[in-house]
């Protein structure tokens, strides 16, 4: 059974930073794309930022020089660096993976629904406010 569990998610005043780490079990040792989406209120969800299976990185243009992704790839832990925190980027924080990376970037680029990704967490919830 495959599990993916973010946490670190919290308030944070404007301009602060936070880490949110997505703990994984129960992968295969296939390689994983994998990414960070979040969905703010009546909002769809939407990519933040994603690694690919050999390390290429991409983000959103909204979080690009303010977030950093990265992986602790013995410990199978994925974490996103957030700072310079608007009251935009509140939302709810989810982590996703996927073995098939072509599947991975259709859904990024929105040619396919995020349903069809792996695998998804449950979230951790992030409110930027004075």
């Amino acid at each position: 059974q495959v599990n993916l569990v973010e946490s670190g998610g919290g308030t944070v005043q404007p301009g602060g930073s936070l880490r949110l780490s997505c703990v994984t079990s129960g992968l295969s040792d296939s390689k994983y794309c994998m990414g960070w989406f979040r969905q703010a209120p009546g909002k769809e969800r939407e990519g933040v930022a994603a690694v690919e299976d050999y390390g290429d990185t991409y983000y959103a243009d909204s979080v690009e020089g303010r977030f950093a992704i990265s992986t602790d790839n013995a410990k199978k832990i994925l974490y996103l660096d957030l700072n310079s925190l608007m009251p935009e980027d509140s939302g709810t924080y989810y982590c996703a993976a996927d073995s098939a990376c072509v599947r991975f970037r259709a859904v990024w680029t929105a040619q396919l629904d995020q349903r069809f990704l792996e695998h998804w967490g449950q979230g951790t919830q992030i409110t930027v406010s004075s």
